[in-house]
């Protein structure tokens, strides 16, 4: 079973796609409303209901791809709250993921 996070578009879902290619079951979350789980991972209540949603469904996860990207923006253009938005989706998002899930890898 794998997890996707940023999983709708581009890399993420090509990586979603392949995994789907060798029978994985795969979860994906992603700010972009589809047919997966739609939620925003620099929010700590989401990150809670993402991974008590999959845990629910899976009992066991094989692999947890952090794919999310944060804001892409130079520090002329970053204000401060952006730049704390892409350190939530980019460095707490996946720590904090990796703890909820660490008793079912």
């Amino acid at each position: 079973m794998v997890v996707v996070t940023g999983g709708a578009h581009v890399i993420g879902q090509a990586i979603a796609e392949d995994f789907r290619k060798e029978g994985a079951v795969i979860e994906v979350i992603d700010k972009t409303t589809g047919t997966y789980f739609v939620g925003d991972i620099g929010n700590k209540e989401t990150l809670e209901a993402f991974s008590s949603y999959v845990l629910e469904m899976h009992s066991d996860i094989d692999y947890l791809i952090n794919n999310a990207l944060p804001i892409m923006k130079g520090i002329d253009e970053c204000s401060y709250a952006e730049f704390q938005y892409a350190l939530s989706v980019g460095v707490t998002a996946p720590f904090y993921l990796t703890k909820l899930f660490k008793d079912s890898f």
